[in-house]
C-alpha cells in the first residue's frame, strides 16, 4: 500500500486487494471503503487487483482502509504485491487445479463409458470418498468468499459456486441414504466435483492471463538498476540507486543501465533510448562540462534513467532520482491508466450490483417451477443448479480493465502513454486533429534566415542588441537569434528592466535605450513610426519566413529598426501523418502564432488545404483554448476562410455550456498549448515538450514524432473494439446460458466448465492486443526490448 500524491488535505493512496472473484467484488469493496471516514472516492480494479482511495490526509488513513478492505472479507496487499512477485513459472499455482482434476477423472470416466454402452460406475461410497474432498477442502475457498458476502448482505461468484455445487453434493448423499437396498441411485457427485475443479481451472487460466497484463508494468521495473557506482571521497564505491541524490557523481560503465537522469559530463558513447522513446536506433551522446547550473543543456549531454549505455565509460550528473525520474513518471502514468476506470465501466457496474440476487432468483424460480410442472425435486434442483453455476460475473469484471491494460500496456512499449482510461475511450471518436505548428508539425528550431536593418544602422550592433534583449527569453525564436550572434562572436550586453508581454514579445533596456522586440502587429498597436521596412516585411511573410520586429521606444512611440526573419522545418512524417488522418476521414487544423504568409507556406508544405480552413494563423496563446472549444461547437466553420482569427472574437465561446457537436483532439507541446490540450476532449501532448503540456494532456507522444498521433488513436480504436467484443461476450454468456440451464438443456458439469471459460475468453480476446504494431515508419523495431 502506498500514498501515491498528496495535495493540501487529500492524499491518493494505492493498496492491492487479494480475494477478489468477479465484479460483484469490486462493487463490495467500493461500497466498504466509501464507508471511511474521510474516503471522496474509491475505484477497484478487479484485473490489477488493486484499488485507489482518494482520501483525506491523517495518520491512520492507510490503516483503516486497509482494515475496511480485510473486514469486507478481503486481504490487503502492497500496491505492487502482483507485479514485483517473482515469476515462479507458468504452472505456478496449478497444485490443486491438479488434485481436483485426479480426484475428478474416476468420477467422469464412468460417464463417458455410459456412451459406449459401458457400465463403470463406481459404488456410492467411492463417489463420495472422492467428490468429498473436492467439494469442502478444495471448495473451501469458495465457501469462505460466499460467507463474507452474506455477512455484508451482498452476492458474488463464490457464493453462486458454494450454493450451486453444495446442493448437487447434498442431494447425492440425500439419494444414497434413502435408496432402496438393492437399488443404486444415480448420484451427481460427479457433478459438483467437476464444477468445482472447472471454475479452479478457469481461475488458474485467469491468473495466467493477468500476469500477461501486466508484462509492460513489469517490464518499466525491471528497467531500474539495482546498483549505482558513485564517485566518493575515497574514488568509487557501489551503493543501491535508491540512494542516489541530486548532485551526485556516478559512473556508468559499458553496458550498464543508466541508474538516474542526469547530464553527461565526461566521456562519448551511444545511448539506446527506445525504453523511453520506442525508437530502436541507439543516440549519440558526449559528455559536456557543467558551466551554469540554469543554463539549458545540449540533448546530445541529457540521460534518462533506465535507458542502456553502449560500449563508452561516462560520468553523469545525478539531476533527478526516485520517483522524479522520466522512467518513475512513465511507470506512474501507465498504473494509472490501468487502474482506472472507462466510462463505459459504470454500466457494468449498475449490472454487477443486481446480477447475483438476479440470477439466485432466476435459480429458485427454475426450482419451483420444474417442481410445479411435475419434474420432481431432483431434477428440479439440478437444473436450479446449473443456473447458478453458469451465471458468470467475473467476465463482466474483466472485461473493460483487461483490455484497457492490454492496450495501455504495448502502447507503452511503442513510446505512446495513455495517461487516463478516458482519453483512450475518447480517441477512438476524433473527428478534428488541432495541431499547434512549432513543435508539433515542424522541428521547433527555427534559424535565422534574413535580418533587414533601417538605413544608417550598424548590422552587427543591432543583432547584438536583438541578442541580449533575447537571452531572457526561452522561445525558439528567441533561440535562433542569440545563437546567430554567437555564430558571429558577437558580445552580448546584460538587459535590464525586462518585461514579457504574452503572445507579443519583450520590452528590455539596453545600456541607455529602451528596445521593443516582437510581432509587426504589437508594433503596431505601440504607435510604430511608418518605416519603409514595411515594405520588405511583407515581402518576407509572403515567401513564408516569420518575421519579427525590433523597435526602439521613444516617448509614445516605437521606431522600427530591423526585422528578423526565421525559417522552420516541417518534422519528418509530419506530412505522412495528415495524409493518415485525412484518409481516415479526421479533419486537421494547424494552429498557428505566426503571420498569415508563413502559416500558409507551411501548410502547403504540410499538404493542409488552406482554402478549407485547415490552417490559421496569429493565434494568440490566450485564444487556443477558445479556438479548441469553438471547434467542438461547430467544427471546421469556426474557422475564417482566410485562416486569421481577429483577436478576442472566440471569447464569447468560452465558459458556455453549449452543447458539442465534434469531438476534437489536441496536439501541443509548450506551456501555452496546455489549456487549449485541456479544453479539448483528448489532449497529446509530444514528449519532447513541457511538463505543463504533459500534464494537461491525456495522452503523451514520447518520441516527438506526428506519426505516432495516427498510431493512438488506432490504439484507440483497437482497444475500445476489444472492450465491445469483451462486453458482448460476457453478456452473452449470461443471456444464452442461463435460460438455456433454466430450460434444462444444460447440465451442472458443462455449465460449470462454460463458466470457468467465459473469464478465459474474455482475457485471451484482450491479450491479442499484444499483437498491435503503429503503422508505418512510425513503427519500432520487433527487437525493441524494454
Amino acid at each position: 500500500m502506498s500514498s501515491t500524491e498528496q495535495s493540501g488535505d487529500v492524499c491518493e493512496i494505492d493498496i492491492g486487494i487479494g480475494g477478489m472473484t468477479c465484479a460483484s467484488c469490486v462493487a463490495r469493496v467500493e461500497r466498504a471503503l466509501g464507508k471511511v471516514e474521510g474516503v471522496q472516492s474509491a475505484s477497484v480494479n478487479l484485473a490489477t487487483e488493486s484499488a485507489r482511495v482518494v482520501v483525506q490526509a491523517s495518520d491512520t488513513a492507510q490503516a483503516r482502509i486497509a482494515r475496511a478492505v480485510r473486514d469486507a472479507g478481503y486481504e490487503p496487499r502492497a500496491k505492487d504485491a502482483a507485479v514485483d512477485a517473482p515469476d515462479e513459472g507458468p504452472w505456478a499455482g496449478f497444485a490443486p487445479v491438479g488434485l481436483g482434476l485426479a480426484l475428478s477423472l474416476p468420477l467422469v470416466v464412468p460417464m463417458v463409458g455410459d456412451l459406449f454402452g459401458q457400465h463403470w460406475m463406481l459404488p456410492a461410497l467411492w463417489q463420495f470418498l472422492l467428490a468429498t474432498p473436492v467439494q469442502f477442502g478444495l471448495g473451501w475457498r469458495f465457501y469462505k468468499g460466499a460467507w463474507h458476502a452474506v455477512r455484508a448482505f451482498s452476492g458474488n461468484m463464490d457464493l453462486l459456486v458454494a450454493i450451486g455445487t453444495t446442493a448437487g453434493w447434498a442431494l447425492s448423499v440425500w439419494l444414497w441414504m434413502n435408496a432402496h437396498e438393492g437399488h443404486a441411485p444415480h448420484l451427481y457427485f460427479e457433478g459438483s466435483a467437476v464444477v468445482v475443479t472447472m471454475v479452479l481451472l478457469g481461475k488458474w487460466l485467469e491468473a495466467r492471463a493477468k500476469r500477461q497484463t501486466t508484462a509492460a508494468i513489469r517490464a518499466l521495473h525491471a528497467l531500474r538498476p539495482e546498483v549505482a557506482h558513485l564517485i566518493g571521497p575515497d574514488g568509487e564505491v557501489d551503493v543501491p540507486v535508491s540512494e542516489l541524490l541530486v548532485g551526485d557523481r556516478v559512473v556508468v560503465k559499458p553496458g550498464e543501465r543508466i541508474p538516474a537522469d542526469g547530464w553527461m559530463l565526461e566521456g562519448r558513447t551511444q545511448v539506446d533510448e527506445s525504453m523511453l522513446t520506442g525508437e530502436p536506433l541507439p543516440v549519440d551522446k558526449r559528455g559536456l562540462p557543467m558551466d551554469a547550473m540554469a543554463a539549458p543543456r545540449d540533448p546530445l549531454s541529457t540521460l534518462t534513467g533506465g535507458s542502456i549505455n553502449g560500449d563508452g565509460r561516462l560520468v553523469m550528473y545525478v539531476k533527478a532520482s526516485g520517483s522524479d525520474t522520466v522512467l518513475a513518471r512513465i511507470i506512474r502514468l501507465v498504473e494509472d491508466a490501468q487502474a482506472a476506470k472507462a466510462p463505459i465501466q459504470r454500466l457494468v457496474d449498475q449490472v454487477s450490483s443486481v446480477f447475483v440476487p438476479t440470477v439466485l432468483v432466476i435459480a429458485l424460480a427454475t426450482l419451483l417451477g420444474w417442481w410445479w410442472m411435475g419434474a420432481g425435486w431432483e431434477t428440479a434442483l439440478i437444473r436450479s443448479v446449473a443456473v447458478l453455476v453458469i451465471a458468470c460475473p467475473c467476465a463482466l469484471g474483466l472485461a473493460t480493465p483487461a483490455a484497457i491494460m492490454a492496450g495501455t500496456g504495448v502502447a507503452a512499449k511503442y513510446g505512446i502513454l495513455i495517461k487516463d482510461a478516458q482519453a483512450l475511450e475518447l480517441a477512438h471518436k476524433v473527428q478534428i486533429v488541432a495541431m499547434d505548428k512549432t513543435g508539433t508539425l515542424t522541428v521547433g528550431r527555427p534559424r535565422l534566415t534574413a535580418f533587414e536593418v533601417a538605413p544608417g544602422v550598424d548590422e552587427e550592433a543591432l543583432l547584438a542588441v536583438a541578442a541580449s534583449v533575447q537571452t531572457a527569453s526561452t522561445h525558439p525564436l528567441a533561440h535562433a537569434v542569440v545563437q546567430a550572434a554567437q555564430e558571429k562572436h558577437l558580445v552580448l550586453t546584460p538587459c535590464t528592466d525586462v518585461q514579457a508581454v504574452q503572445g507579443r514579445g519583450l520590452q528590455a533596456t539596453v545600456g541607455e535605450h529602451r528596445f521593443v522586440m516582437g510581432s509587426l502587429r504589437w508594433m503596431q498597436e505601440l504607435g510604430m513610426v511608418p518605416s519603409p521596412l514595411l515594405l520588405r516585411a511583407k515581402e518576407l511573410q509572403t515567401a513564408g519566413s516569420t518575421v519579427s520586429a525590433l523597435g526602439q521606444q521613444r516617448d509614445d512611440s516605437v521606431v522600427l529598426l530591423g526585422l528578423l526573419a526565421f525559417a522552420d522545418v516541417p518534422k519528418e512524417g509530419a506530412r505522412e501523418a495528415l495524409a493518415a488522418l485525412h484518409a481516415r476521414g479526421i479533419g486537421t487544423v494547424m494552429i498557428s502564432g505566426d503571420n498569415r504568409g508563413a502559416a500558409q507556406a507551411m501548410a502547403k508544405t504540410l499538404g493542409l488545404a488552406v482554402d478549407r480552413g485547415e490552417v490559421v494563423a496569429e493565434v494568440l496563446p490566450g485564444d487556443k483554448s477558445a479556438l479548441v472549444t469553438a471547434l467542438r461547437q461547430r467544427g471546421l466553420e469556426a474557422i475564417p476562410r482566410d485562416g486569421v482569427i481577429a483577436p478576442g472574437t472566440l471569447g464569447a465561446t468560452k465558459g458556455l455550456g453549449v452543447a458539442t457537436s465534434y469531438t476534437v483532439a489536441m496536439v501541443g507541446d509548450g506551456v501555452n498549448d496546455a489549456p487549449a490540450l485541456a479544453a479539448a476532449d483528448v489532449g497529446l501532448a509530444m514528449g519532447n515538450g513541457t511538463d505543463v503540456a504533459m500534464h494537461a494532456a491525456g495522452i503523451t507522444l514520447m518520441r516527438g514524432d506526428p506519426r505516432l498521433l495516427v498510431a493512438a488513436l488506432d490504439i484507440s480504436r483497437r482497444t475500445v473494439k476489444k472492450i465491445r467484443q469483451n462486453l458482448f461476450w460476457a453478456f452473452f454468456y449470461n443471456a444464452a446460458g442461463i435460460p438455456l440451464a433454466a430450460l434444462g438443456y444444460l447440465n451442472p458439469v458443462i455449465a460449470g466448465a462454460a463458466m470457468a471459460m467465459s473469464s478465459v475468453s474474455v482475457l485471451t480476446n484482450a491479450l491479442l492486443l499484444k499483437r498491435w504494431k503503429p503503422e508505418g515508419a512510425a513503427v519500432a523495431a520487433e527487437s525493441n526490448k524494454a
